[in-house]
């Protein structure tokens, strides 16, 4: 019989795990949480979060919410104040300008490096394209744009040059963020988003690499466009 899973909630003081373990495994929930809900606009830009509210929502101690905010601030979504709390950043409007230039000059150069298209990549964007449909359908515009970011890593990959992969992954969280609030402030664009997607699939179908690409700047443009408009993204 297969060893039983580990548990999934937090470690009791009878447990046999050592408190280091347990402090490492707090403070890995309480980052997941506070990122899962900056990426999702549950914190908007402007919220301040305390350390005694964190720990009461994840049910840990204050020690492991510190490490937990340390590690969000060096990735640039908070900023800490003694004593006070943190701070979620909004993302301001020259960082979503950066983040929309370098989409464009890295998604143009690999969806052309792409074709012709292996059918496994074809597979693959074909069961994303499937899985934010799905998502379009029962509103779920945060797992929609995770499955968005997705589609498009999925094409970076298989151009094959591994240093723009890098630097692609780098942008994942802004994506998210920016996508999440994109949709919510323009809900047209759901619809909009599915068929700008699907456009791309097809052009990598039909080998075509200059439409394929064509496809890929009239996406990131349009999304650059609105989200620009708005400002900053809270």
């Amino acid at each position: 019989m297969p060893p039983a899973p580990p548990p999934t909630t937090p470690p009791t003081t009878a447990s046999a795990t050592p408190p280091a373990t347990r402090a490492t495994t707090a403070a890995e929930r309480v980052y997941h949480h506070v990122k899962r809900g900056v990426l999702d606009r549950r914190y908007e830009g402007g919220t301040l979060l305390t350390e005694g509210e964190l720990a009461g929502a994840v049910g840990v101690s204050r020690t492991p919410v510190r490490e937990a905010l340390l590690r969000l601030e060096t990735e640039g979504l908070l900023r800490l104040y003694p004593k006070k709390g943190a701070l979620v950043l909004p993302v301001s409007a020259q960082e979503i300008a950066d983040v929309v230039e370098t989409r464009l000059l890295v998604e143009e150069f690999t969806v052309r490096r792409a074709v012709p298209a292996p059918p496994a990549l074809l597979e693959r964007l074909a069961e994303l394209l499937a899985e934010l449909r799905l998502y379009a359908d029962r509103g779920d515009l945060a797992a929609m744009t995770t499955a968005d970011r997705c589609f498009h890593a999925e094409i970076v990959r298989h151009a094959g040059n591994e240093i723009l992969s890098r630097l692609y992954d780098q942008l994942r969280d802004r994506q998210l963020r920016m996508g999440v609030a994109l949709l919510h402030a323009h809900p047209d664009r759901v619809e909009r988003t599915l068929d700008e997607h699907a456009e791309i699939l097809d052009a990598l179908r039909a080998g075509d690499a200059e439409a394929a690409a064509a496809a890929v700047r009239g996406h990131v443009g349009r999304v650059g466009a609105l989200v620009r408009g708005g400002g900053e993204v809270r």
